[in-house]
């Protein structure tokens, strides 16, 4: 009984923080999404760091063993891939509450997706494409998050900020 409460309170604060992303046309698209510090995109990601975008969805059939996150950024009208490192891509090792693989139908389960932003990404605002592929390669859920990439704050600039001295 408490794990269930314990649930549904996870999934309220989810559906209550969500950020307002795009479907993926002619996809399932996903219950929320929720990324860390933003509701409405573009949502700001510092270089150098790991932006957290929590996804909520749902099994699209039963038994899936093994489900797989890819990633495309569009950027000056091309689609780029983005390779994910494997124990960030391996959606069935990052499923949070409790939750494991397989998967099945209309079970609602959550991933958690740390997602690094190399330094030498440049500044520019990108439609970031996330899905959730099967192992048979199938769509399980996809969405699209505009976001703006930035510089984050140099060590003089943190160092200014500590001592207050913000004229220098």
């Amino acid at each position: 009984m408490l794990r269930i409460a314990f649930v549904a309170l996870a999934c309220l604060f989810l559906v209550s923080s969500a950020t307002n992303v795009k479907e993926c046309k002619g996809k399932p698209f996903p219950l929320s999404v929720r990324v860390e510090g933003c509701e409405e995109p573009p949502c700001e990601v510092i270089k150098g760091t790991t932006a957290v975008m929590e996804v909520q969805f749902l099994g699209n059939r039963n038994d899936i063993k093994n489900i797989e996150a890819k990633v495309t950024a569009k950027v000056l009208g091309m689609n780029l891939p983005y390779d994910l490192p494997e124990e960030v891509s391996n959606v069935c090792s990052n499923l949070m509450f409790g939750a494991i693989c397989p998967v099945d139908k209309n079970e609602d389960v959550t991933y958690k997706f740390n997602f690094y932003v190399e330094p030498a990404f440049p500044e520019i605002t990108a439609d970031v494409t996330v899905t959730l592929n099967d192992e048979n390669n199938d769509v399980i859920t996809c969405f699209i998050c505009s976001c703006k990439l930035r510089k984050g704050p140099t060590q003089r600039d943190e160092l200014l900020l500590e001592s207050g001295d913000l004229d220098a």
